[in-house]
């Protein structure tokens, strides 16, 4: 009759109760547990986030990461700092979230410096994301952080001689410096003692120290050293380093647009 229906109803309730309550212990112990043990898995998260990275899977990637945004460990915030700037990136990510995700790439880079200044990494990439940073600040700001930027990346490279984008990137900015045009010197000279200045040369000379710490390592290296030697009209080695650049088999996004 009715009373037992609502009474094996009654007991169905029970049962189902005393089942997520297991559940949510079980949840309970499993997060004090791994709370417990964070400090001896930093090397796991690093380990994980390095596959992650390798195979492409820059949204997982940063989900993995933030979740250790109060972290100490250097190894652990620079890599954050470049998966934001990662995800910034893609084309699915708003203008809105590009900008949040810019500055606090940022923020990651500063705390992984604090945290370690004799991290090459952290240099590099509180170089690179200071200078994603200008992009919203306007071109005074740009130019005005150019010489702290510049210093990070050589600093990086005193820590790391063998890091090939960190030298192709003192290369971008020589050559960034080498063609800047007048209107952005005026603001140099306004905002400088002895505003930076570059060469040609110069960026060429890095392009190929970053050629020569590791052969064919990025199709963009390629690309600017090419575009170095038609500046300084020399045809003949532009057109081998272009062509080096077109050949170069496309795997990133940025590889095709080179």
């Amino acid at each position: 009759g009715p009373t037992q229906v609502l009474r094996k109803n009654l007991r169905r309730g029970v049962v189902l109760s005393t089942g997520s309550f297991l559940v949510y212990e079980a949840h309970k112990l499993i997060s004090g547990f791994a709370e417990v043990h964070a400090s001896f898995k930093v090397e796991d998260v690093i380990e994980q986030a390095d596959y992650l990275y390798g195979s492409g899977e820059t949204e997982k990637l940063y989900h993995l990461l933030v979740q250790h945004k109060n972290s100490d460990d250097a190894e652990l915030l620079w890599r954050l700092a470049r998966s934001s700037r990662d995800l910034a990136q893609l084309g699915s990510t708003s203008a809105e979230e590009k900008k949040q995700l810019t500055y606090d790439s940022l923020e990651y880079a500063k705390k992984a410096l604090e945290k370690n200044e004799s991290n090459f990494a952290a240099h590099k990439w509180y170089g690179i994301c200071l200078s994603d940073v200008g992009d919203y600040e306007g071109i005074k700001t740009k130019i005005g952080n150019a010489i702290i930027i510049k210093e990070h990346f050589q600093r990086a490279i005193e820590l790391n001689p063998k890091d090939a984008t960190t030298i192709h990137l003192i290369g971008i900015w020589c050559y960034s410096f080498a063609e800047m045009p007048w209107y952005q010197r005026k603001i140099a000279a306004t905002l400088f003692a002895t505003p930076p200045t570059s060469t040609f040369q110069e960026a060429l000379r890095y392009f190929h120290m970053a050629e020569e710490a590791d052969p064919n390592f990025y199709s963009k290296n390629l690309l600017f050293l090419g575009k170095t030697y038609l500046k300084l009209n020399n045809k003949k080695m532009a057109l081998l380093w272009l062509s080096k650049a077109k050949e170069y088999p496309a795997q990133t996004e940025e590889d095709k647009q080179v």
